[in-house]
């Protein structure tokens, strides 16, 4: 396997990894145990990657870093949304 491919696999699924937590707390608005660290540290990592790859004018390092910002900005949005909700 390339390195190319194993990056492009690599982007890939951490791209989509949060997807599924994200549409499961759309659908139950259950938050009770999820952490508001975990989806807020990811955020600012993967944004701090997107930067990094927007100076080094890297396309595939920005493209694989904005569907996880979105999903985790999203996450932390809910969790603080429907955390004093939750039951």
């Amino acid at each position: 396997m390339s390195p190319t491919t194993i990056g492009f696999v690599a982007g890939m699924l951490t791209s989509i990894a949060s997807i599924p937590q994200v549409v499961k707390t759309l659908k139950t608005r259950h938050v009770r145990d999820i952490s508001v660290w975990q989806p807020l540290l990811l955020a600012f990592g993967v944004a701090l990657w997107m930067i990094y790859g927007i100076l080094i004018n890297d396309l595939p390092l920005i493209l694989a870093n904005i569907t996880p910002l979105i999903c985790n900005v999203v996450l932390t949005g809910m969790k603080l949304c429907y955390g004093e909700d939750d039951i």
